[in-house]
């Protein structure tokens, strides 16, 4: 490629190897938000027309062929994200038995003496003010919601949705001078709590205000709050999470005191990269808000997937996301890894078993993929970056240790995976091995200075063992307490 010519396969955000529908669609998502009938910000059009200079070659055979006959052999590291890849084991070996093998996948910006500026939001808080929310938790949900008003730029977009059994929009999507927004937190002091929770209602009207500013150099994104369980609508939620997810506009679930449907919640909050959070005392409320609040004005990138080719005799047990934002990862293709900020890169912990007809072969193929990054802060996309995870396999196993990254994260998922069993177990009606399970993990966690969290743990344990019931509160409290060390072993 002589200097100074653009690489067509970055301008449109696509491996060197993409099939011809791969840049078909990479060109159409391209023009949607480049077109300059969209986009009047200066050097756009120009970078419109590169655009479209690019799928003319790429899409024609011919011209392509000889396109890449001017391109540099190697690829080169992305200008943009550095990435590193961590294995549990220096190699594998040639055994007639399955073999477990864990790989850290870290990926952040790449250092750099520019700034990124922080894209403009574009954020729904949808509130649940049903009649279980009276009290301090609607109290202080009005005075949180006040402050992230105040703490808004004249840039972002702002709305609020409150919902029960219905839904209305309190503060439409719209730009908003300062004295505006004053008058608007009116609207928020006379939210009055009554009904029933149908979170589909207010999910629905919140992803009406997002599409109405919605913009690909935007964060768009939902706060969910709620307290309660919804009924009967936990389908169409997941509809519309999937939808919101194809117009990346991203799902956070907040869920306050204990009676709250959580594995729900993580599953909804899932399907667009995003996790759900536990907020254990109302006058936390506020501090849980403005920090998301905060990080979705840190990202770098909210989307980052995963996808990947299938690999004979290999399979991918688990992934769970150590930073940000702590949680298991769905296993579809792709995986939906959750965002990147622009101060803390995204870290993914995967636990692949290998077949023993796998572990035959010289060299190892356990995944074979690329990651996909959508940047809202640039015009145009990130390129995709080859991720190929290979280990030799041989007689005899190398002794080397595993890097003590991965040694901290398993020591913490082994927590969270225990807690995990203990809880399915619990639901199940197998008290006795639920009992041992959380006698286990408080004596794991003592051991790692979890003082507060093992005495849950056993305080679960003791009413197990009296009532053959549990408190849905310590639950949720050993769940996320758990899933919290996972985020503490990624700083660590």
């Amino acid at each position: 490629m002589s200097q100074g010519q653009r690489d067509y396969y970055a301008l449109l955000g696509i491996l060197f190897d993409a099939s011809p529908e791969e840049i078909k669609r990479a060109y159409y998502e391209a023009a949607q938000r480049l077109h300059p009938d969209k986009n009047k910000l200066a050097g756009e059009t120009e970078i419109f027309l590169e655009v479209q200079q690019a799928y003319e070659t790429l899409s024609n055979p011919k011209r392509r062929a000889q396109y890449d006959a001017t391109l540099p052999k190697q690829e080169a590291p992305s200008t943009f994200i550095k990435h590193r890849i961590l294995y549990s084991r220096a190699n594998l070996v040639h055994l007639n038995e399955p073999q477990l093998i864990y790989v850290l996948l870290e990926a952040g910006p790449r250092d750099t003496d520019q700034k990124i500026p922080a894209p403009p939001l574009n954020i729904c808080l949808v509130l649940d003010r049903s009649t279980s929310m009276q009290g301090d938790k609607i109290d202080v949900v009005k005075a949180s919601t006040t402050q992230l008003m105040r703490a808004l730029r004249p840039e972002d977009l702002f709305s609020v949705v409150a919902f029960s059994d219905r839904a209305e929009v309190l503060i439409p999507a719209a730009y908003q001078s300062q004295n505006e927004r004053t008058k608007l937190q009116n609207r928020i002091q006379t939210m009055q709590t009554s009904g029933a929770t149908e979170i589909y209602q207010g999910l629905k009207a919140g992803l009406g205000e997002v599409r109405r500013g919605l913009d690909p150099k935007r964060v768009n994104h939902i706060i969910l709050l709620t307290d309660g369980h919804t009924y009967g609508d936990e389908q169409a939620c997941l509809q519309l999470a999937e939808e919101a997810f194809s117009l990346h506009i991203g799902i956070s679930g907040m869920g306050i005191g204990g009676e709250w449907n959580d594995i729900f919640l993580d599953a909804l909050a899932a399907r667009t990269g995003n996790n759900s959070s536990y907020i254990s005392k109302s006058q936390d409320i506020q501090r849980l808000l403005m920090e998301k609040f905060n990080a979705l004005g840190n990202i770098f990138a909210e989307d980052v997937q995963l996808g990947f080719k299938e690999q004979a005799g290999i399979q991918i047990n688990h992934a769970f996301r150590l930073h940000p934002e702590g949680g298991p990862i769905s296993l579809e293709n792709p995986m939906r890894l959750g965002p990147i900020l622009q101060d803390t890169p995204l870290n993914v912990l995967f636990e692949f078993m290998v077949q023993p007809s796998a572990s035959q072969a010289d060299l190892v193929t356990l995944l074979d993929g690329s990651l996909k990054i959508m940047a809202t802060a640039r015009p145009t996309p990130i390129p995709p970056i080859r991720i190929k995870l290979d280990r030799e396999a041989g007689e005899a196993a190398q002794t080397d240790p595993p890097p003590l990254a991965i040694l901290s994260a398993l020591s913490r998922l082994s927590l969270y995976r225990l807690q995990e069993r203990a809880r399915q177990e619990a639901v199940s009606g197998q008290y006795e091995q639920a009992i041992q399970h959380l006698k286990h993990l408080a004596i794991h966690l003592l051991s790692q200075g979890e003082k507060g969290l093992a005495k849950t743990a056993l305080l679960q344990a003791e009413q197990m063992e009296r009532t053959k019931s549990f408190n849905h509160k310590d639950d949720k409290e050993i769940k996320y307490g758990t899933r919290a060390l996972l985020f503490s072993a990624a700083e660590e």
